[in-house]
Formats: C-alpha cells, sequence, structure tokens
C-alpha cells in the first residue's frame, strides 16, 4: 500500500459516505421505521422521535429528507408508510444489524451490545457483511468450533 493510499478514520469514512445512498443517521431512522411498521403497520413522528431518543422536530426533518429522497410517504402530522423503495431497503438494514449483533454475541460481546452493533453496522461494505453472514452460519453448522473458540477465549481471559 503507498503512503497516499492512508487516511484517517473520518476520512474512509467520507470515502465510504460518498458511494451510500443515504448518511447513517437517515439509515438508522429508515431501519427503526422499518422495524415498527413490521409490528404495528404504521409509524407515527412522535413514536420515531421516541424511539430514537431524539426531538419530533429531529425526526420530522429527517423524514422529510426520506420522503423526499423517495423511502417513505409521509404528511404532517399523520402516518409515516413506506415505498417499495423504503421497505427494500429497511429490510436490507435489519437484516444487516442483525448479522453483526449476531456474530458479536457469537464472539461473546455481551455489554453494549447494541451500541457495537450500531457503531459497526455502518463501516461495513457488503462484501464484509457477507462475510460475517456465512461465518454466522457457519458456526451454526458447526457448533463444535464456536464451542472450542469460546472455550479458548475463556482459558485467555
Amino acid at each position: 500500500m503507498e503512503s497516499n493510499e492512508f487516511h484517517t478514520v473520518r476520512g474512509y469514512q467520507l470515502l465510504e459516505q460518498e458511494k451510500k445512498l443515504l448518511t447513517s443517521a437517515m439509515e438508522d431512522y429508515l431501519e427503526m421505521i422499518y422495524r415498527n411498521i413490521g409490528n404495528e403497520g404504521y409509524m407515527r413522528i412522535n413514536t420515531l422521535a421516541e424511539m430514537l431518543n431524539v426531538r419530533p422536530s429531529s425526526a420530522t426533518k429527517m423524514v422529510q429528507k426520506l420522503f423526499q429522497k423517495g423511502f417513505v410517504e409521509y404528511e404532517k402530522y399523520g402516518i409515516i408508510t413506506l415505498t417499495e423503495k423504503g421497505k427494500a431497503l429497511g429490510e436490507f438494514l435489519l437484516k444487516r444489524h442483525n448479522i453483526i449483533e449476531k456474530f458479536l454475541s457469537s464472539i461473546g460481546i455481551r455489554d453494549n451490545l447494541l451500541i457495537e452493533t450500531e457503531l459497526i453496522e455502518h463501516n461495513l461494505s457488503i462484501d464484509t457483511l457477507r462475510s460475517i453472514d456465512q461465518l454466522n452460519s457457519f458456526f451454526e453448522e458447526y457448533p463444535e468450533i464456536l464451542k472450542k473458540f469460546k472455550q479458548y477465549r475463556s482459558m485467555k481471559k
């Protein structure tokens, strides 16, 4: 690797952001909307704001951005629904979250599992995500290997 190929963490994030359709924050909102619609069939601004621990005005601004990009349908003071495009991306975002959370749990992460998952999920390439998913499947198919890893880990503490 040549020296001009290195960047700061923020530099790599900015390079990746240029390739992404949505910002990390937009992804979080869309994932939460998808989760709630899956449970209740719809989403309201106040519910979204509560779930993400933000002010309703912040949630409104973000939903308006998602509306402009064609991911949600939204009317002021009304309910939020997903477009087909929003459903597809929301499903992917939730699956990505679950893959990472399952992997971290498998390797013994207990403290701050949600925080760790949230911090990692926005910074992985599709190839890396696929590899983690394959490793999760491998551990399911060969639980004795995962058991050996856990034994090894407990010996190293």
